[in-house]
């Protein structure tokens, strides 16, 4: 699809007219599943002020080391070990979100979240800045494939960035809201690790790029399909039979208590 775009444009200036805003919009489709686990990663830090310096500081740490990545792109795109740790550490999130040791609190329902808890600022930024260089492993291959032009995927990686901490920022206010958000974004962490770990086994089985969009689309309509508040006013069974089997103790009572009265005879 993208090169029948290019095919349109007659001259080089013209390409890259054509090619930055479709970066961009790359970037942008790409970062969502990104942002999700960025936000819960800095959730693993007490409090708002921390979580969004966590945020700034790991992300200026990722766009270097995105940086890196690119002007390296050409040799790294040779070996495939390294979509390999990354399909590996991507799925270990993964992992450890579904299955891993519960460090909080149940949410009342159940459920526990499986965060990574930090004692320090220092301890989230690089994991941060870790965790988004294994996702830019498939959206820094896939911008070097559609343009030659270093600027022109410096540019797109820079605003990438901005819109992952923009988005990750709102994801962090929608986690607390929406109850399936959270499971929903890390499914679509381990549909970029699967894609990552089939163009190492097989490429020839890669998922095509408008199948993983409605994917994604789709495991994000889950995830914002129910608001906790909406999840929370609705009793649970247990609740239910709780308040029934109060009710019926407190209808047998009066009954139970006017058995045992003495009858009392008075003589008209």
């Amino acid at each position: 699809m993208l090169d029948q775009l290019l095919d349109y444009s007659p001259n080089l200036g013209v390409d890259t007219l054509l090619l930055l805003p479709v970066l961009i919009a790359l970037e942008a489709v790409l970062s969502a599943d990104n942002a999700i686990a960025l936000a819960a990663i800095a959730q693993g830090l007490d409090g708002q002020k921390l979580q969004s310096r966590a945020l700034n500081f790991g992300l200026v740490a990722a766009f270097i080391l995105r940086v890196l990545l690119i002007l390296t792109a050409t040799w790294v795109v040779r070996f495939w070990q390294f979509e390999l740790l990354g399909a590996a550490y991507l799925l270990w999130l993964v992992f450890q979100h579904f299955f891993g040791s519960s460090q909080d609190e149940p949410d009342g329902k159940g459920a526990s979240h499986h965060r990574p808890r930090f004692a320090s600022l220092w301890q989230a930024i690089p994991v941060i800045a870790v965790t988004d260089l294994a996702f830019s492993l498939d959206s820094v291959t896939t911008a070097i494939a559609i343009s030659q032009e270093l600027w022109v995927v410096l540019t797109g990686g820079l605003v990438g960035i901005i819109a992952l901490r923009f988005m990750a920022g709102l994801f962090i206010q929608w986690l607390d809201k929406y109850l399936y958000l959270e499971d929903a974004g890390f499914l679509t962490v381990a549909l970029v690790g699967l894609r990552l770990l089939t163009r190492v086994v097989s490429p020839d089985f890669v998922p095509p790029d408008w199948l993983m969009v409605a994917a994604i689309a789709s495991l994000f309509a889950w995830g914002f399909s129910k608001r906790k508040e909406l999840a929370e006013a609705l009793p649970s069974e247990d609740s239910v039979g709780l308040e029934l089997e109060m009710e019926l103790n407190n209808e047998e009572l009066p009954a139970q208590e006017a058995s045992t009265e003495p009858v009392v005879k008075t003589n008209s």
